[in-house]
C-alpha cells in the first residue's frame, strides 16, 4: 500500500519540478542598456537609408512623384535636417554648421553625392549625440520644443527619419526599382 500511494506522489513532485519555471537570474535594466540600444537603433537606419539613396539612380534625385512634394533629394534632405534638429534639441549638442542653411531647398545640395553626405553626417551626429549624452538627463523637459522630455526627442528624431524614409519607397517604385529589404534588425 505504501508504495502505491509513495511512487505516485514522487511522480507528481517531479512533474512539478519540471513544470517550474526556472528562475530567472536577469540583470536590471539600465537607462544605460536602452542608451546601446539607441546607439544600435540609429546606426541600423543608417544603414538602411544609405541603401536607399543607393537604390535611386543618381539623374532621379530630382524626381517627384507629383508636382506638389518634395523631389526624392529634399526628403532625404529633409530627413538629415531634421534628424539634427531634434538631436541638438534633445542633447545640446551643437549643430554642424553646414545644417543651419536650409538644405532642402538648396540647389547645390541636390545632387546625390551631396545628399548622400548631408544624411550619413547626420546618421553621424545622431549616433554620437545619443552615445555622448548623459542619461541621467533623459528626463529634463526641453521647453522650446514643446515641453518634450528629450527622450521623447529623441525618439521623435527616429520615427522622424522612418517615416521620410519610408516616403521615398515610393519614389523608389515608381522608377521600377525593388526598394531595399527591411532592416528590422
Amino acid at each position: 500500500m505504501m508504495k502505491k500511494i509513495f511512487l505516485p506522489a514522487i511522480l507528481f513532485t517531479s512533474w512539478l519540478i519540471a513544470l517550474k519555471p526556472a528562475e530567472s537570474k536577469a540583470q536590471g535594466f539600465t537607462m544605460n542598456d536602452v542608451k546601446a540600444q539607441m546607439v544600435k537603433d540609429w546606426e541600423r537606419a543608417k544603414t538602411y537609408t544609405i541603401d536607399y539613396l543607393n537604390a535611386m539612380p543618381a539623374d532621379k534625385y530630382s524626381f517627384k512623384a507629383v508636382d506638389s512634394i518634395r523631389s526624392f533629394a529634399q526628403q532625404m534632405l529633409h530627413l538629415a535636417s531634421g534628424n539634427v534638429l531634434l538631436m541638438s534639441a534633445a542633447s545640446d549638442q551643437p549643430t554642424p554648421s553646414f545644417f543651419k542653411s536650409d538644405l532642402e531647398h538648396s540647389s547645390g545640395a541636390q545632387a546625390k553625392d551631396s545628399v548622400m553626405y548631408y544624411v550619413t553626417a547626420s546618421y553621424d551626429y545622431c549616433i554620437n549625440a545619443v552615445k555622448s549624452s548623459d542619461v541621467s538627463k533623459w528626463g529634463e523637459t526641453i521647453k522650446s520644443m514643446n515641453n518634450e522630455t528629450r527622450y521623447a526627442l529623441m525618439m521623435k528624431a527616429f520615427e522622424h527619419q522612418t517615416h521620410h524614409r519610408g516616403q521615398t519607397t515610393i519614389y523608389i517604385r515608381l522608377q521600377g526599382i525593388r526598394p531595399p529589404p527591411e532592416h528590422l534588425f
